[in-house]
């Protein structure tokens, strides 16, 4: 356990953090990496999506129009399953931290299928999804397009390396219009662009200070880049 954590606990004796966060946003802009880093700091079990186990994906940035459909429902059994389990679970002893929501799903859907895939994929949706729980806490992260494709070319993931300038455009502006209506759990926009939570002790510590404050309704968060 770090200084910070060790800083964080204390906190926590006057802090009431909900027992279910979920961490969002587009491909490359740090969500796992963010939720896992967080998780560690409160203490917290992860809901982490398996990319790695969708046989579909490397296809899908090959040939979206070919692999789309079965790459989403891949997912949406996968996520489905997961939050089943955590619904059926003691929801009043653990406390979870997640790297996606599941109301953001369609999304997806809705940039990558066709008219006739996506009633498939919404009559699938609807039958697996009515009883999934609602987040304490969602945080979206966001960054423009050129900045999530640096970040993912760095990284060098194989399977993404067929990603796109205008799909990570597509999809940023399908965040951006779920967020703008969303308001079924406390929202913490986060321009991601400028900031390293992950490598940078002082925007953590900055981005967990302004985390702990918040107990409902919509916050922005927009910071200068700390050295």
């Amino acid at each position: 356990m770090d200084a910070l954590t060790k800083t964080i606990n204390l906190d926590l004796n006057i802090a009431t953090l909900p027992r279910f966060i979920a961490v969002e946003g587009p491909i490359g802009v740090g969500k796992t990496s963010l939720a896992k880093r967080l998780a560690e700091t409160f203490n917290y079990d992860t809901l982490l999506e398996k990319t790695a186990d969708n046989p579909f994906l490397s296809r899908f940035y090959q040939d979206r129009q070919a692999a789309a459909l079965p790459t989403q429902l891949h997912f949406l059994l996968q996520r489905a399953e997961q939050i089943e389990a955590l619904r059926q679970g003691d929801m009043f002893q653990p406390l979870r931290i997640a790297d996606f929501l599941m109301d953001k799903d369609p999304l997806f859907a809705r940039v990558t299928l066709d008219a006739d895939e996506l009633k498939i994929y919404q009559a699938v949706y609807q039958q697996l999804t009515l009883n999934k729980p609602k987040p304490g806490l969602v945080i979206y992260l966001q960054a423009p397009a050129d900045v999530l494709m640096e970040r993912i070319n760095c990284r060098g993931v194989a399977s993404e390396r067929n990603i796109d300038l205008a799909y990570l455009t597509e999809l940023n502006e399908a965040y951006m219009e779920f967020f703008h209506y969303y308001e079924a759990a406390p929202l913490l926009i986060i321009n991601a662009a400028d900031i390293d939570p992950i490598n940078n002790e002082n925007d953590y510590r900055n981005l967990v200070d302004y985390l702990l404050s918040i107990k409902s309704g919509r916050h922005y968060y927009n910071p200068q880049t700390h050295l």
